[in-house]
């Protein structure tokens, strides 16, 4: 890539493609090469876009990161040939995101709009699961979850009162997955 001299226009951040579930690997030994080669004055950040997703079962809460671009490593750096070659030849990077062999940076503003630091709530329980109410006035009694809201905050259960399913509305973390 003999012109790549020709597009350094300072620190820009440039997307590396890698295999699936190469990020962090790649990630690694970027940073292993930048520190023995003594290049941190080419390379900025690197980030690999994720979110925290917090799983609950009950009152039982885990968290759990996912990556929300599969396959792809943010790199803000100066492009040079060095650089480029740096990263180019990683174990794991097919190439930069770019037409053709050319890397194509990024603005900060579309960096910024990506949003890497996000968090989500996902509950473990679906509709048609069986769960058992662990707190309030239903605590103990089971039921079979009929809707989750779309906040993943509150969900309904038609819980058997007698010879009849009732729907109770009851806020997702008071309900645990029932043993089979």
């Amino acid at each position: 890539m003999s012109d790549i001299n020709e597009m350094n226009v300072g620190p820009r951040w440039y997307v590396a493609h890698t295999y699936s579930g190469y990020e962090n690997k790649v990630k690694a030994s970027l940073e292993k090469i930048i520190e023995n080669r003594g290049l941190g004055h080419l390379f900025f950040d690197i980030r690999i876009p994720v979110e925290t997703v917090i799983e609950k079962n009950g009152d039982v809460e885990k968290e759990v990161e996912m990556k929300i671009f599969p396959c792809y490593v943010y790199i803000k750096m100066t492009m040079t040939e060095e650089s480029w070659h740096a990263v180019r030849n990683i174990t794991g990077v097919t190439g930069f995101v770019g037409p053709g062999s050319r890397p194509t940076p990024l603005s900060d503003a579309e960096v910024d709009f990506l949003n890497f630091d996000t968090k989500r709530t996902e509950l473990v329980v679906k509709e048609g699961d069986n769960v058992v109410v662990c707190d309030g006035l239903f605590e103990g009694y089971t039921g079979t979850v009929q809707a989750v809201s779309e906040d993943l905050k509150k969900i309904t259960v038609l819980i058997k009162r007698g010879r009849r399913d009732m729907p109770v509305e009851l806020d997702a973390e008071v309900v645990k997955l029932a043993q089979q």
